[in-house]
């Protein structure tokens, strides 16, 4: 989810859910390791239980990341093996990996020698001609005997050649069943399943079919309200009530009060917040307030407010 899921989104979807695990954006290794660009580990620490995703094929490289990552906070380090754009082929990372089970077995060695907090993997089931049931149980069993107990799958195979990124979100057929498979071959493995889910519904039936975790993506993005603040309750069975978008927004303003501060821009954050009353009458006006006005020069909390005035009351 890279330019998504940045801190400010994050500060956000950590108001609506108390326990739903946040993931950064992909941060590359080579960035933080030969660029020093360490800023990009920069988070609030409202956003605990929160993974740091990390891109790269350098064991070396990759466990003075983690160390890092783990020195700045995190809760765990994600390697990425899943994403498919030709930038991140370029560097020899990303869903590429998947053609190379025993480097990123090494990459995790690396990884869990380096650090003490949790090393998980997120993959496809395949890529290109690949046939996900030969080669999925293979590069399971690798990364799993280099230590990795936690996996995210996405039920779909990824075209390095001939899809976009965006396509291979959505023409790839999804495989659950594959996933599912593999939770009863490797019962120790801790096995989440992501790839169209779009509702708690569909969560819900895949944590009873036997799955460990699900990982929503977009659909948490620009549902947030919808999936993020009943999660606690459906998912993880708390008796708190949901904190409502009235009150998400009305948290924020603190929080963008400082940021504004800080020199940071209005819009920096509010871009995350368009997706809150998704579904619910004045939904329009109130995304249209903010991105015809966020980016102005002097916006401030007062235009949140305008866009919020904009919102009926709920009944």
């Amino acid at each position: 989810m890279m330019d998504w899921t940045d801190r400010h989104c994050r500060y956000l979807h950590r108001l609506l859910s108390r326990r739903a695990l946040l993931y950064s954006e992909m941060v590359t290794a080579p960035a933080l390791v030969r660029g020093g660009a360490l800023h990009l580990l920069d988070y609030n620490p409202e956003e605990h239980p929160v993974a740091l995703q990390l891109g790269g094929s350098d064991p070396e490289e990759l466990a003075r990341a983690a160390t890092l990552g783990e020195q700045a906070g995190y809760d765990q380090i994600d390697l990425n093996c899943g994403c498919p754009s030709d930038r991140v082929q370029s560097g020899t990372f990303g869903a590429v990996l998947m053609r190379s089970p025993e480097l990123v077995a090494d990459c995790v060695a690396a990884m869990r020698e380096a650090v003490k907090i949790d090393v998980t993997v997120k993959c496809r089931i395949g890529v290109d001609e690949q046939e996900p049931r030969d080669v999925l149980p293979d590069f399971l069993q690798k990364i799993s005997g280099a230590g990795c107990e936690r996996v995210v799958i996405h039920a779909r195979k990824a075209w390095l050649q001939g899809l976009s990124p965006k396509e291979n979100r959505d023409i790839p057929p999804l495989d659950y069943e594959i996933v599912r498979e593999m939770k009863r071959a490797f019962p120790q493995l801790h096995v989440s399943i992501n790839g169209g889910i779009t509702d708690l519904d569909t969560a819900e039936a895949l944590l009873a079919d036997g799955l460990d975790g699900v990982m929503i993506g977009r659909a948490a993005y620009h549902q947030p309200w919808d999936i993020l603040a009943n999660a606690d309750a459906r998912i993880y069975g708390e008796a708190a009530g949901p904190v409502s978008p009235e009150e998400a927004v009305q948290a924020m303003l603190p929080y963008i009060g400082r940021h504004l501060a800080s020199g940071g821009r209005l819009h920096q954050i509010t871009r995350h917040m368009l997706g809150l009353f998704a579904g619910r009458p004045g939904a329009r006006q109130w995304r249209r307030v903010l991105s015809e006005g966020a980016t102005r020069d002097g916006a401030g909390p007062e235009l949140v407010e305008e866009a919020l005035s904009r919102v009926p009351a709920a009944a």
